[in-house]
């Protein structure tokens, strides 16, 4: 009897268990199949600029995409432009990505202008914001000034690009080709009715929608059909290294690091023992080269930078008395000027004429000011040492007939007259000493 009711008791709350598990389990296998066949986007968001860092992140996200078979890219994109090779190396991954790439102009007030109108034009997708506008590609100089013949040669190759960019993807090359070569501009809407674009929307989810069904024929041949309307978004920020490599490659900011690294050393070895300046000019050296090393660099302006350097340097060692100084300032203008290549970019990356002008300026006021001290101090009298008593005045203690002791600073020296015999107690001043003896006068007969 006892045995059961015991049997009773425990078998219902272990038939509840039992269930709620097998219910549990169900839940998850369930929601897992759910998960597996939702679609999923991989997010990306360029706002910036366009270089080596960008075009890293871009190519980490499609490798992203395709690895988790993701159904498409979306990356959200507002840039005044950047450098070509940049550009190259993007609109290359997209048109041979294994999965379809939607480039969307977003937010409201957002951009794609020089190196943005080539990567938009490349998409699989390309969409706008509403208040969004692109255009304007036409490759500028990033420094020296280039001749007609050169220029009507990037243009040409620009357009050459940006021309089959736009037959690729079936879009209105016309137009494209005049952003190029006359860098014209417009809207979003006027970019749908030209063909420009294929869509617009005012936010992700109106996109996902809109572009739902579409189908897509990727680099390798296959023709896959969208499915986002349902899809969800896979955010994939950019890394910390990524980021610095973004921020560094700008020219300005590779330039200053630059001429801080240099004269951090500089300052090292004109004052040796002061460890700060050298340490912190060799870390600024490296990540200037770094920098370099993922812009177009001129080196022959490289060279006349470190040219000036050198100058300096030997302004403060020799007393050419300003001519170092000036040929150094005049060597960091010139290579400031020719740092970077003038054939590499779309508009924004080039080194700014105030950057240039405030370092040549404040490099130039500096040393000058360094060496007009060092011509006063040439100037002065000596004021240690013997040679700094010549001029002291001090008092007799004794006749001076002609020789006698006189007291200086607190000290008594042997002395001899120059001219008329001085009485004790009379005022003295110093006209030169010989082996530790001063020559004096009375200080009444000195004019």
């Amino acid at each position: 009897m006892v045995a059961s009711i015991l049997k009773y008791h425990f078998s219902v709350p272990l038939q509840l268990i039992c269930r709620e598990q097998v219910l549990m389990s169900l839940i998850v296998f369930f929601s897992t199949i759910a998960r597996a066949q939702s679609p999923m986007i991989v997010s990306l968001t360029l706002d910036g600029t366009v270089n080596p860092a960008t075009a890293q992140y871009i190519h980490r996200g499609i490798d992203r995409a395709a690895q988790q078979q993701a159904e498409a890219v979306l990356i959200h994109f507002n840039t005044p432009g950047g450098l070509l090779e940049s550009t190259r190396s993007i609109v290359g991954d997209i048109l041979d990505a294994p999965v379809p790439v939607i480039v969307y102009v977003s937010p409201a007030g957002a951009h794609a202008g020089s190196a943005g109108v080539f990567i938009t034009l490349a998409a699989h997708i390309a969409a706008m914001a509403p208040g969004t506008n692109l255009g304007a590609a036409h490759p500028v100089s990033m420094g020296e000034q280039v001749d007609s013949v050169m220029n009507e040669k990037i243009t040409n190759d620009a357009a050459a690009f940006i021309r089959t960019i736009a037959e690729k993807r079936h879009r209105n090359f016309y137009w494209a080709e005049q952003a190029v070569r006359n860098s014209v501009s417009i809207t979003e809407t006027e970019a749908l009715k030209e063909h420009v674009i294929d869509v617009i929307a005012a936010n992700d989810r109106e996109l996902l929608d809109k572009i739902n069904g579409k189908k897509i024929a990727l680099a390798n041949g296959d023709t896959v059909v969208l499915r986002t309307a349902s899809a969800t978004l896979q955010p994939l920020p950019m890394t910390l290294s990524e980021e610095f490599l973004s921020l560094i490659s700008d020219p300005n900011v590779a330039y200053v690091l630059l001429l801080l690294g240099m004269f951090g050393i500089l300052f090292e070895l004109y004052n040796p023992g002061g460890v700060l300046p050298g340490i912190i000019g060799v870390i600024s050296l490296i990540v200037a080269f770094y920098a370099m090393n993922a812009l177009p660099v001129n080196y022959a302006g490289v060279g006349l930078i470190i040219f000036s350097v050198i100058l300096f340097v030997l302004e403060i060692k020799i007393a050419s008395h300003g001519a170092l100084a000036l040929g150094g300032i005049i060597s960091l203008l010139l290579g400031s000027m020719m740092l970077i290549k003038p054939d590499s970019s779309f508009d924004v990356i080039r080194l700014s004429w105030s950057v240039i002008i405030f370092a040549v300026v404040l490099t130039g006021l500096f040393f000058f000011v360094v060496i007009g001290i060092g011509l006063r101090a040439q100037s002065l009298k000596p004021v240690t040492g013997v040679q700094g008593m010549i001029g002291e005045r001090g008092r007799a203690l004794t006749p001076l007939q002609p020789e006698g002791e006189v007291m200086l600073h607190g000290e008594r020296w042997q002395a001899v007259a120059i001219g008329n015999p001085i009485a004790a107690g009379e005022e003295i001043i110093v006209l030169r000493v010989e082996n530790l003896k001063l020559y004096v006068q009375s200080a009444h007969s000195s004019p």
